[in-house]
């Protein structure tokens, strides 16, 4: 990577660390850093400073335009240099307009096929030019269609994924014709360094126990390993897939779906007090102190709320499953709100396309999006402390180690005596 030497302007010290905005600061910051890479990148590729003569010399600038972009840290308007034979090119932009990238190539591809409505012709036009064609999409396609796969399909084989979270929303796509449900099934998990890192996103027409099933074998075969705990919602298909693909791994149910579950099922008048009641559970220290509090609630609303109870019994198992783990991981690993989250701003860019024209361009966009997610996942400081958890999978694997020895020497002394 070619070194650049930068050089900050001293009123954008003063505002980044004495001056009121210091938000403002920073985005001045990264403009001034950024357009000063781009400088460097432009004599890099050209051999040769502004004005400088030289026999290695390989073109010449002609100016420069305007382009702004938004940043976590702010907008900023960078001036990228042009060259007389228009050669200059930039990595700059990829990181962070990969989604926006795919969600003008959607809203193209509707009005290529005749399906998106006035306005989204109106600011395809506005975002692309007066005139774009088949060939233009295509095109575009072929420079990002090619990354979002090759991520999405990454080896997983690198860390161990102790903790991985699960989830699927649908989406409208046409399909011959017709408007068709789609199920996007999507995963992250948090890898033994702590760090959340997506796993990857499927489409497929239905979330059954085939679909899921066919997610987590393509999950394991690029190499998805040392899975401890899944958490997900209560959906059959999906649990029949966990307990057939993740053998011996524990599944947590949410416990905010699972809440929702027990007090739609209970009386209006009582649902706070069984709120509080079934919170306490989940927050009790040990399997022991929940079970005796299960107890007093069966015992206490047996009468009143009969199909509640009866609810809140049949799930109790699978809703504190994280309690066999350190405390320090219960919060994050007892829901599946991260994923709701994640969920959340798929459905902000899902929405400006409503009917997708085919699958390509689900994976596309929501792919595209899954890819700067991570990156950002990646640039902040780890998800979890893994330190507790490393010690309790040694005394794991020693309190298991000396299980097998004890029953090794039982079966030896029985063998002993009947001699």
């Amino acid at each position: 990577m070619t070194p650049y030497q930068i050089t900050v302007d001293q009123d954008i010290l003063h505002q980044l660390f004495i001056g009121t905005d210091r938000d403002a600061g920073v985005a001045r910051l990264l403009e001034t850093v950024l357009n000063q890479v781009l400088t460097a990148q432009a004599t890099d590729q050209l051999a040769a400073q502004t004005y400088e003569r030289t026999s290695e010399r390989k073109g010449y600038r002609n100016g420069s335009y305007e382009r702004d972009v938004i940043t976590r840290a702010g907008s900023v308007t960078l001036r990228v240099p042009r060259f007389r034979d228009g050669s200059f090119s930039t990595e700059l932009f990829a990181r962070y307009q990969r989604s926006e990238q795919a969600l003008v190539l959607s809203l193209m591809e509707m009005v290529i096929n005749g399906v998106s409505t006035r306005k989204v012709t109106k600011i395809t036009e506005e975002l692309c030019g007066t005139q774009f064609s088949k060939s233009t999409v295509s095109h575009l396609c072929k420079q990002l269609d090619p990354a979002v796969h090759d991520w999405n399909n990454r080896s997983l084989a690198d860390h161990a994924f102790p903790f991985i979270t699960i989830d699927a929303i649908y989406v409208k796509v046409r399909e011959e014709g017709r408007i068709c449900s789609r199920g996007v099934l999507v995963g992250y998990g948090v890898n033994e360094q702590g760090r959340r890192e997506i796993l990857g996103l499927r489409v497929d027409d239905t979330e059954s126990e085939e679909s899921w099933g066919a997610y987590f074998r393509w999950l394991k075969e690029r190499g998805l390993h040392g899975v401890e705990l899944v958490t997900s919602d209560y959906h059959g298909g999906l649990v029949k897939a966990i307990e057939k693909e993740f053998q011996g791994v524990s599944w947590q149910r949410c416990q905010t779906h699972f809440i929702k579950n027990v007090l739609n099922a209970a009386p209006k008048a009582l649902q706070s007090e069984i709120k509080s009641r079934v919170r306490s559970i989940f927050d009790a220290p040990d399997m022991k102190t929940a079970r005796s509090y299960l107890e007093q609630t069966l015992e206490a609303y047996a009468e009143t709320a009969p199909k509640a109870m009866k609810i809140l019994e049949d799930g109790f198992e699978d809703a504190v499953a994280v309690l066999a783990f350190p405390e320090a991981y219960r919060v994050r690993l007892r829901t599946s709100n991260g994923m709701e989250r994640l969920n959340g701003e798929i459905r902000r860019r899902e929405t400006v396309i409503r009917i997708f024209p085919n699958r390509a361009s689900v994976l596309r966009l929501i792919g595209a999006m899954l890819m700067e997610e991570n990156e950002y996942w990646m640039t902040k400081k780890p998800y979890m402390d893994m330190t507790d958890f490393k010690a309790w999978k040694k005394q794991k694997a020693t309190q298991g180690a000396g299980s097998e020895e004890q029953e090794t020497s039982t079966t030896m002394t029985e063998a002993t005596d009947s001699l």
